[in-house]
Formats: C-alpha cells, structure tokens, sequence
C-alpha cells in the first residue's frame, strides 16, 4: 500500500462542518472560525473579482496587449486652401513646398487638403488626399488637384452593396422548374390533336 493510502485511512470519510460564527466560547477563537473581521467576517457580503482592498487591480497594473486597429489608422497633415493663397500662381504645390514653407512639421505622413478658405489662383496642388470642397475650389480656380503619382485625382467609385443569395433557397427553385418542364412537355406530347369543326353546309 502507498504512503497516500497510509495517510487517507486514518482520516474520517465525514468530516464535521466547522459552525462558523458561534463565538469565542465555541473553541474557535476571536473570529469563531470566519478567519478575518469586517465584511468577510458577515454573511452574504459580495467582493468583485480582482478587488485587492483599494490597492490599483493587477489588470490595471499592466499594459494591454492584443490587435488594435491604431497602427492601421490612415493619418495625413492638414493643410487648409487659405494656406495655399500664399503660394505664387502656377507654382506646383508638393509636400516639398508645404514644408519649406513651414506649413507641414515633415514629410514623414501625406497632406490631405481641407476646403476652409478660398482660392483666388491657378495652382497645380499635389496631394495625398482632397476634401470634396476642396477639390471643387481648386478645379474652380482653373488649377489641378494630383495624387502622389502626379495623377488626376479622383474619388474612388462607391462599391457596390453585396447582396448575399441564399443557396438553398435557388436550389429549391431551380429543381421545381426542373421538374416542371419535363412534366409541362409531357402533357403536350399526351394531348390528342383537335379534330377539325364539322363544314356547315
């Protein structure tokens, strides 16, 4: 027999519940049994899960890890039209220009174009990215808005709503007009010809 089995045959197969709460004449000391004082020493007090007395929760204590969409966020400088009115007509304005002029930090993001303001000069703008105002001024003003590639730029086309079909659904149609056709051919092959209406003499 094993070292377990030597310890767990002395031991009581029913072992007395401790009556918890009787007082300190109940031979269980201060706490009668209950271990602590306070709202753990009552009966029905509730403790939320990672609840350390006040102390900040270890899940609070340590930074978060897991997909986030942050790294995939599209970020571009702002650049607004009426801070291309200080530009020279017929100037091409790049990201280049934008920065030598102080009006982006660096060349590290792409320059989007917001419509505040307006544009009273023919400029070839080259951007990454027009606000619909924006584009609608430039255009208007006789100049040119481009893309990164030196493009024409335009909107993309809206893509078209998916309308998902239901599989079982068409299988079911297709096989009753399946079965009907050859049931409808049936029926004409069956019918006996019409005999010609009697001359009236």
């Amino acid at each position: 027999m094993s070292m377990i089995h030597d310890i767990t045959s002395v031991t009581p197969r029913n072992k007395r519940r401790t009556r918890k709460g009787r007082g300190e004449s109940s031979g269980h000391g201060k706490t009668s049994g209950r271990g602590t004082k306070g709202a753990k020493a009552r009966q029905g007090t509730y403790i939320k899960r990672g609840h350390e007395g006040g102390q900040t929760p270890i899940f609070r204590r340590f930074p978060k890890r897991g997909f986030s969409n942050y790294d995939f966020a599209r970020r571009f400088h702002i650049v607004n039209l009426s801070d291309l009115d200080r530009f020279d007509a017929g100037t091409v304005v790049d990201a280049a220009a934008l920065h030598e002029m102080g009006l982006i930090p660096d060349l590290s993001q792409p320059v989007k174009i917001l419509g505040d303001g307006m544009l009273g000069k023919k400029l070839t703008v080259v951007a990454g990215w027009y606000s619909r105002s924006a584009l609608a001024k430039i255009v208007d003003a006789g100049g040119a808005a481009q893309n990164t590639k030196g493009q024409t730029f335009e909107f993309p086309k809206p893509k078209k709503k998916f309308v998902p079909r239901d599989p079982v659904k068409k299988k079911i149609v297709t096989d009753d007009a399946a079965e009907a056709k050859p049931a409808a051919e049936a029926k004409g092959s069956d019918a006996k010809p019409e005999s010609p209406a009697p001359a009236a003499e």
